[in-house]
């Protein structure tokens, strides 16, 4: 992971945090993991955490959490997030400058119960380095949490919103390995087995609100996540939605 997040993308990532579409992210992928949690305090390692909305999550839960990011600026607003927990919350979190892929030279093989790696690998043209080094400091019989773009639905979200041309375009890059940063199920599937993990469950992440407009401060959204949350675990809706939420372990 390097810069290229910093220069491109920071802004636009700004404007859509709190937003409906980084709420039901969010919450959608909290939903999914905590019930692949066993039922103790774990050491989580959170790759890519950016402005820690994940980890602060896991920490109230009373887990562990280490978060890799390179971005300062992401770093930032973690920090500034984190300064308004309670303190044995904070006493759970550490945060790093770094990325992901220096995580064998910053901690001992096996050190980690649960890894994240959410919203990353888009930015990255090969991951294979990546992934390597986040299941070295998995330990065996350990949680990987993979967020990824489906490959398989780039349509959607343009032929929702009406652009032909893009979604021509996306239609003709569908299931292509790495399209626009986006990987497949297949892929994911081929990732997991060359580096020695078996895959437990898979969702999908933002089926309906893809092209949502934010709805206004304090308005009631629970009927909302809860079509969301059933649609993104059944067959065939969670195949169209936006993201891929992989759960995996380690042989």
């Amino acid at each position: 992971m390097d810069s290229t997040f910093d220069t491109n993308a920071l802004t636009l990532w700004r404007s859509v945090l709190g937003g409906l579409r980084d709420t039901v992210r969010q919450y959608l992928v909290a939903r999914q993991l905590t019930a692949h949690l066993p039922r103790r305090p774990l050491r989580v390692l959170d790759a890519g955490c950016g402005q820690g909305s994940q980890a602060i999550r896991l920490a109230r839960a009373g887990h562990h959490v280490t978060g890799l990011d390179p971005s300062p600026q992401m770093l930032g607003l973690f920090h500034s997030a984190l300064g308004g927990e309670e303190q044995d919350v904070r006493n759970r979190v550490r945060i790093l400058n770094s990325p992901g892929e220096r995580a064998p030279g910053l901690f001992d093989a096996g050190t980690f119960d649960v890894v994240l790696c959410h919203g990353v690998l888009a930015y990255l043209p090969d991951p294979d380095e990546l992934l390597g080094a986040l299941c070295t400091v998995l330990a065996r019989g350990g949680l990987l949490s993979l967020l990824t773009v489906n490959g398989d639905a780039l349509a959607m979200r343009p032929g929702l919103a009406g652009d032909w041309p893009a979604t021509m375009s996306a239609l003709r890059d569908s299931g292509r390995v790495s399209s626009k940063g986006a990987q497949s199920r297949s892929t994911i599937l081929d990732w997991l087995d060359h580096h020695g993990l078996r895959e437990e469950a898979w969702y999908g992440v933002r089926v309906f609100t893809e092209n949502a407009l934010d709805t206004p401060p304090g308005a009631d959204i629970t009927d909302l996540l809860a079509a969301e949350e059933l649609a993104c675990r059944t067959d065939p809706y969670r195949g169209v939605a936006a993201g891929i939420h992989t759960l995996a372990v380690r042989r």
